[in-house]
């Protein structure tokens, strides 16, 4: 019962900390909750469970590894963004539109993988919980984001960015106090778990390619010129990986020697059952982050894929209408693919993304840089090789 008040009296202190006016206004955390809350989002409920089944013991590594990769390409478009500063042109025009068109479809694919994920968490604690019952679900969501996109709705919804990102923040330190607790007594008793490895070699390596979404969500600072300076957005994205690192590390360090993946099902909800184990009132507050995460982020990229669309054809294309290419997409996928191999999808899509982004700011930092510039450019052909190899966990 104590246990059960201190994981609550966290999520309720954090949550009453993060909504602090002095914080809310604070201009450099304004600006890094966006990319925050996009990089500790979906991946967040599934890479611990996941990880864990595949890499076992050293799922830790494979998690630095990700987050050190995603830095890398964090790293390049913190140089564009610099490049282009605050009047938002810079040269290749060409090249910033590849870039824009390739997130467009980035977006298509990542609101899937959000709307899919809010199917089966929505029916996770109920007797309707089945694949095909989860993609009804993830049917009807696009369903209503598409009538509140062409009713012109979006803004209205966007305004709940910021109490999302409250409540999923505030639920992960209570569920990192109950982690760190029940790691903590399985040390003294030692009882921690030191798992096998599943996936080796070739296999191991295209399954991190396949994992990059799920660290993702950095390169929207890229894009809000309109909102922050440039030197502001660069801060602001720097302290959301730094952020984000520590807290993934953290848990899927914790994860990682607390759970035995021999005995447990892999699914995309297979984190609501690990943590049923550790309280009762976990799994239903992570299922409650969960819905305001993954609805919320999927409104946000709509609403982006929307815009890059609309911008790119030169109006030609109307926002309205982009919005119904958007959900036209999401539900081809969702019906031919389950979660695991949207998750690779939508890496291949944002390591295209990220090979453009990263090849541009190796040419833009050659003159004066060039040990930069031969990093980025090793990034751009990294990238290159994810968005080919990238493979879903069978």
């Amino acid at each position: 019962m104590l246990f059960n008040l201190a994981i609550a009296a966290t999520i309720l202190i954090t949550g009453a900390l993060l909504s602090l006016p002095a914080l809310r206004k604070a201009p450099v955390w304004r600006a890094m909750v966006t990319p925050l809350a996009s990089i500790i989002g979906s991946g967040f409920l599934v890479l611990g469970p996941l990880l864990n089944h595949a890499y076992g013991r050293f799922a830790p590594l494979a998690m630095a590894l990700l987050c050190l990769v995603a830095w890398g390409y964090g790293a390049a478009i913190r140089d564009n963004i610099r490049a282009i500063g605050d009047d938002g042109t810079a040269k290749p025009v060409w090249a910033e539109s590849l870039a824009s068109a390739l997130l467009g479809f980035a977006f298509m694919v990542s609101v899937a993988y959000y709307l899919n994920l809010f199917g089966s968490f929505a029916l996770s604690l109920t007797p309707f919980a089945s694949p095909f019952n989860a993609r009804l679900m993830t049917s009807a969501i696009y369903a209503l984001i598409l009538v509140v996109g062409w009713t012109r709705g979006f803004k209205t919804l966007e305004r709940m960015e910021y109490a999302s990102v409250a409540l999923k923040l505030a639920i992960i330190a209570g569920l990192l106090l109950a982690l760190a607790v029940f790691t903590g007594g399985k040390a003294v008793e030692g009882t921690l778990v030191i798992s096998e490895v599943h996936e080796t070699g070739w296999a191991a390596l295209t399954l991190g390619f396949g994992l990059i979404v799920t660290v993702q969500g950095f390169e929207t600072s890229r894009y809000l010129g309109a909102q922050y300076k440039a030197q502001t957005r660069i801060n602001s994205m720097r302290l959301a990986q730094i952020v984000s690192t520590a807290i993934y590390l953290i848990y899927i360090a914790l994860v990682t020697y607390a759970f035995d993946p021999a005995g447990m099902s892999l699914s995309e909800t297979a984190i609501v059952d690990m943590m049923g184990v550790i309280s009762p009132l976990l799994p239903l507050v992570l299922v409650a982050a969960a819905l305001a995460a993954q609805f919320s982020a999927a409104v946000a990229d709509t609403g982006g894929s929307g815009g890059l669309i609309a911008e790119l054809s030169r109006q030609r294309i109307t926002q309205r209408h982009a919005y119904a290419l958007t959900v036209a997409v999401g539900l081809g996928i969702t019906w031919v693919a389950d979660v695991f191999q949207i998750i690779a999808y939508a890496s291949r899509a944002f390591a295209a993304y990220y090979a453009v982004q990263a090849a541009i700011a190796a040419w833009r930092v050659w003159p004066d840089r060039p040990v930069r510039a031969a990093r980025h450019a090793a990034l751009a052909l990294l990238a290159v090789a994810i968005a080919i190899f990238g493979t879903p966990i069978e």
